[in-house]
C-alpha cells in the first residue's frame, strides 16, 4: 500500500548551496533520503501556490527547463485543476495515468525581511569628467584644478526573502526520495526566479543521483 503522499518524517539537513549566477541570489539547504536508492525519468511539478498567476508560470518553467535537460516533464496543472481537492487514490490514478514516476511539490513558507547597512563611500572626480572645458582646463598646469566630491551609501536596504519547501517523491510508493528549504531575496518576475529555483533543484538532483537519464546529463 502507497504512504500518504504529503507525509514528512523527522529530517535532518546536511547540504547548503548558494548560489549567486541568477539576478536573486537563491540558497538551498537539502536532504537525501539514506533509505531510497530510486531514480525518477517524468516528474510531474506541482507548484502547491494559492494563486494560479504564480502556480502556472512555476510549472510551466520548470518542465521547460527539465525538457532542456533531456528529462520528461509534466505540468500537475494539465490534470489536476487548481484549487480541487482529490483523495489519495484519486491522485494516485492521475499521476500514473500522466505516466509520472517521480513528483515534485513546491510550497510557499513565507517571506522574511531583512536589513542590510550600506556605509557611506566618498569618491572625487576631477572637474575634466563633465566638460570638454574642464578636460582642457585640467590639462594646463597654470590653471587651478577642480574637482567634484560624490558621497553614496549611508542608508538601509530592506530585502524581502521568499521561502519554499520542496519535496521529490516517488510516485511507485509515494516515498519522499529528497527535501529542499529554499530562500530567493529579492525575486522579480515569476518566471526569472523559477528558472534559477529549478536549475538550483536540477544541479542538486544529479549531484545526488536521483535523475535517470536515457542519454549522458546535460550540465
Amino acid at each position: 500500500m502507497k504512504r500518504n503522499l504529503l507525509s514528512i518524517a523527522a529530517l535532518g539537513f546536511a547540504l547548503i548551496l548558494i548560489v549567486g549566477g541568477c539576478t536573486s541570489p537563491i540558497s538551498l539547504t537539502s536532504w537525501v533520503n539514506p533509505k531510497e536508492h530510486q531514480q525518477v525519468s517524468k516528474i510531474a511539478i506541482w507548484g502547491m501556490f494559492d494563486k494560479l498567476e504564480y502556480q502556472k508560470p512555476f510549472e510551466q518553467t520548470s518542465v521547460n527547463y527539465l525538457k532542456s535537460k533531456g528529462l520528461k516533464a509534466i505540468e500537475a496543472l494539465s490534470f489536476i485543476a487548481p484549487g480541487s481537492k482529490h483523495e489519495l487514490a484519486e491522485l494516485e490514478s492521475k499521476f500514473d495515468s500522466a505516466g509520472a514516476d517521480g513528483i515534485l511539490i513546491v510550497t510557499y513558507k513565507g517571506t522574511d525581511k531583512e536589513q542590510d547597512y550600506v556605509p557611506p563611500t566618498t569618491t572625487v572626480y576631477p572637474d575634466f569628467y563633465y566638460n570638454y572645458y574642464g578636460y582642457y582646463s585640467w590639462g594646463y598646469p597654470y590653471y587651478a584644478p577642480g574637482a567634484n566630491v560624490v558621497t553614496t551609501g549611508g542608508y538601509w536596504v530592506t530585502s524581502s526573502v521568499i521561502n519554499l519547501r520542496a519535496n521529490l517523491y516517488a510516485n511507485s510508493d509515494n516515498t519522499l526520495l529528497w527535501t529542499a528549504d529554499i530562500s530567493i531575496t529579492d525575486p522579480s518576475y515569476v518566471d526569472e526566479a523559477t528558472y534559477g529555483i529549478i536549475g538550483t533543484m536540477y544541479a542538486d538532483w544529479v549531484k545526488n543521483g536521483l535523475i535517470k537519464f536515457p542519454d549522458k546529463p546535460k550540465k
